[in-house]
């Protein structure tokens, strides 16, 4: 049974003050769902520290990082490796993001490097795929898709899909407003699914697919319903506390 994990990416957006009270709603409001979803938040790394040392060692949320280089270490001028990230308590790493993909131009090969990084830390991947309008215009999706999720097959092999997340986040939803339909993100979160159960089914059977793109209170609880998404990474609804409690209250009602 795979339990559901609901994960807020705070992107470019945090101070100080905005993370004390964002935390402290979360975990008032959390707790009584504590041991039906996983839940994770993800500030921006300058937070990490602060927002660890809110969280404490209780488990109620955990802590995601944004990014991460695919270094180990050395002359990396303002990269963070994996290994750092451990000593602020971070479980899951949120890698290939539509974003960097497309301001910072990460390639697949990059972005498969970053993955086995972040393994090797003994942390979670949280590898983001999806298409742009375009390619889903021209009936590219899995073509797109296959891609992503073969760069990681090429790196690292199919044993590296375990215990790892897989976010299908289309790009022409992020932030648009306008999210896939719950069978569209359905039908494509069947297709990641079948295109791992090709390598290995126990593995396929076991991993979390999230959705993310426009994510809302309004529409997290048809798209958790759906039998292939297994929670939802969610963008700018996570900076509201009522809103992202109500989102994760709906992966368990």
């Amino acid at each position: 049974m795979r339990s559901p994990l609901v994960i807020g990416n705070w992107k470019l957006n945090g101070s100080k003050q905005l993370v004390a009270a964002l935390l402290g709603e979360l975990q008032r409001s959390l707790v009584p769902y504590h041991h039906q979803c996983d839940v994770a938040v993800a500030p921006p790394c300058l937070y990490l520290d602060q927002a660890a040392a809110l969280l404490g060692q209780e488990g109620l949320i955990a802590l995601a990082a944004q990014n991460v280089d695919n270094h180990a270490q050395g002359a990396f001028t303002g990269e963070i490796s994996a290994s750092m990230l451990q000593e602020f308590q971070v479980t899951y790493v949120i890698i290939g993001h539509s974003e960097r993909r497309a301001y910072h131009q990460e390639s697949n090969a990059l972005i498969a490097e970053k993955f086995a990084c972040v393994k090797r830390a003994g942390l979670t991947p949280v590898l983001c795929i999806g298409e742009t309008a375009a390619q889903r215009t021209e009936g590219a999706t899995q073509a797109v898709c296959t891609a992503q999720l073969d760069a990681i097959l090429q790196q690292s092999g199919i044993s590296a899909f375990q215990g790892c997340v897989i976010a299908y986040e289309p790009l022409w939803a992020i932030g648009s407003g306008q999210s896939a339909t719950p069978e569209q993100a359905q039908a494509v979160h069947q297709f990641i699914r079948e295109s791992i159960a090709q390598q290995d089914a126990n593995i396929a059977a076991s991993v979390r697919l999230l959705y993310g793109g426009s994510v809302t209170a309004h529409n997290a609880q048809a798209l958790y319903a759906m039998p292939d998404i297994d929670g939802l990474l969610v963008g700018g609804a996570a900076l509201q506390a009522d809103t992202f409690s109500s989102i994760v209250k709906q992966t368990v009602s």
